[in-house]
């Protein structure tokens, strides 16, 4: 979900998922990250399935609870997931999972740009004005 790369901020990639399988976190590694990587994880039996995509994986039993927020290798997942509750709850009156990836998308697009936020409306105002038009039907689509 989340990495740091040499002096470069944390960047995150939000999917939704239809339930922890291994299956599930084999396709989503495939696509979202590079073969060789280490990936940490509670050590749930489903992340394995980031081996089956070319990564190495680490897993950090800590027993859930307090103890995995005092782990500083899931400081990062721990605030995005934290920042990420207020956001929605403070943002929308009700949230429903038909429309749940474009809640993260949202929060992903404005957390991957919190530190150059002299360009945040402008390049907003860019995309905007370069989207085109769609009919009410095609917006409510999740």
């Amino acid at each position: 979900m989340a990495y740091e790369a040499e002096g470069q901020p944390v960047r995150i990639k939000l999917s939704i998922l239809k339930g922890f399988f291994k299956e599930e976190i084999t396709v989503w590694s495939r696509k979202n990250v590079v073969s060789g990587s280490t990936v940490i994880s509670d050590g749930l039996a489903c992340f394995n399935g980031v081996v089956d995509a070319g990564c190495k994986h680490d897993k950090i039993i800590c027993g859930g609870g307090r103890a995995s927020v005092e782990e500083p290798e899931f400081y990062w997942v721990n605030t995005i997931l934290g920042n990420l509750k207020s956001a929605l709850r403070s943002t929308y009156h009700a949230i429903r999972p038909k429309y749940a990836q474009r809640y993260l998308a949202e929060f992903q697009y404005r957390f991957n740009r919190r530190f150059n936020l002299k360009d945040f409306i402008p390049r907003l105002a860019y995309v905007a004005l370069r989207t085109p038009a769609l009919p009410g039907k095609l917006l409510r689509i999740a």
